[in-house]
């Protein structure tokens, strides 16, 4: 395998989904598991270019010099042959297909993997002849789309493939499937997965999700691209948004019924506030038009210390207009529960403050002034704040818990996220930080 991972080392930081950019990689075999079925092999490599050390799951086939499909190459193999993607390759993405659907192991229980059927479809048929595409532009990921072939009825799937995995289930397939599994209609059907026991270097096996398959909605748009578009034509949108609040609301009055909850203790909200006052620190340095809010920003901060917070619960934890889909059958339906995907995996699996998903959305909407492109930026803004507080009022509506125009906690959660937004678009999109420096400058506002 040594020739092969010399190969991997060349061709990984190549791919979006690779996180360490700028570092060649350093890479130890986990795990190697031959998916008979394919011809194809299943591998986890270690790369200890970072610390932590990073497991990715790479599949790869061998195939004939010549039969690769574009941008799928890894390098050369034996004398005319080269190894390939495997996610790319029919003869993977069918065994993968059959994995998730139907079940079935590999390698040994101790070492190996298998797949575990779901099938929160409502009782619809999966679908039995299917074509396999890889869904393009996604940046931690790889996502299989399985289409119906011919007239035959049954769910399309979209299979996402971990790239990065870790011990323990991913939230993702933890939290959708828990929703599915109790008739959450504004999740998609939580159809299998992938799991798989490897050993850490410490020669400890653990075990860890894989892969995850779900019901996939055909020709629907996200509701960032249904928001843009409705801003961009003046269109009210104070139902559509009262409804995701409600949506959005449901999500997490089921997570607290399912999952454990707890009061927040005083060394809970001190480690959320560390964590404040760690990401302002660095928006002040590399943010100088920060500098004069920066006394308001702690004056916001210490305000929310100092209300009652909700219990900890489960929360979607990355949550923003892009993460929901407008669909006609189920209306909105909310996806990727993985977290943030900086954040370590032990932290995304906490408890934490359901108003941080709120806090998200709202920040999302806010950026629909800055994407819109219209002379009359007050109408534009009055679209933002009529669908902000419908949003909020759905939200309510749900949980029973009224609403107030001076929520503390609320604000200091946005606040802190106004001021990650900064350190983003002053490192990568420099045209955009008065998106969030305006929003700073009206939840901190000089005195």
């Amino acid at each position: 395998m040594g020739d092969l991972l010399e190969l991997l080392a060349v061709w990984m930081p190549r791919q979006r989904w690779y996180g360490t950019k700028g570092r060649d990689p350093r890479l130890t075999l986990v795990a190697d598991w031959p998916l008979d079925a394919a011809d194809a092999r299943v591998l986890l490599v270690r790369d200890e270019a970072v610390q932590p050390a990073i497991v990715y799951q790479v599949p790869v086939a061998r195939r004939a010099e010549g039969s690769v499909p574009p941008g799928s190459l890894i390098g050369a193999a034996a004398e005319g042959q080269v190894w390939t993607d495997a996610t790319t390759d029919p003869a993977f993405t069918d065994a993968l297909y059959a994995l998730v659907t139907a079940g079935g192991e590999v390698g040994a229980p101790e070492d190996g993997f298998r797949g575990i059927p779901l099938g929160a479809t409502n009782g619809r048929p999966l679908a039995s002849r299917t074509t396999a595409r890889v869904l393009s532009g996604e940046q931690s990921n790889t996502s299989i789309i399985y289409r119906l072939e011919g007239e035959e009825p049954g769910v399309p799937v979209i299979c996402k493939l971990f790239r990065q995995v870790n011990p323990g289930i991913n939230p993702d397939v933890e939290l959708q499937s828990a929703l599915a599994a109790g008739g959450a209609s504004f999740v998609p059907g939580a159809i299998g997965e992938v799991r798989g026991i490897w050993m850490t270097p410490e020669g400890v096996p653990v075990s860890g999700s894989l892969a995850f398959a779900q019901e996939f909605f055909e020709g629907v748009e996200d509701a960032w691209r249904v928001a843009l578009d409705a801003a961009a034509a003046g269109d009210d949108f104070s139902e559509r948004a009262y409804a995701l609040g409600a949506s959005v609301a449901g999500m997490h009055v089921a997570l607290a019924e399912r999952f454990s909850t707890f009061p927040p203790s005083a060394a809970d909200k001190s480690s959320v506030n560390s964590a404040w006052e760690r990401r302002l620190t660095i928006a002040l340095m590399e943010v100088p038009a920060l500098k004069p809010y920066e006394e308001q920003i702690h004056e916001v901060y210490d305000r929310a210390l100092d209300v009652r917070w909700p219990a900890l619960q489960r929360i979607h934890g990355d949550l923003h207009l892009g993460q929901v889909l407008d669909t006609t059958s189920n209306g909105w339906v909310l996806l990727d529960f993985e977290g943030e995907p900086l954040r370590p995996i032990n932290e995304r699996l906490q408890p934490d403050v359901a108003v941080r998903d709120v806090a998200g959305m709202l920040r999302s909407f806010d950026y629909v002034s800055g994407a819109v492109a219209d002379d009359d930026g007050e109408a534009v803004r009055a679209w933002v704040i009529a669908a902000q507080q419908a949003f909020l009022d759905g939200y309510a509506a749900t949980t029973g818990r009224p609403r107030t125009d001076d929520d503390a906690l609320l604000k200091a959660f946005e606040l802190d996220k106004a001021v990650y937004e900064a350190i983003y678009e002053t490192r990568n999109r420099p045209d955009w930080v008065g998106i969030p420096l305006a929003a700073i400058g009206r939840l901190a506002p000089l005195h």
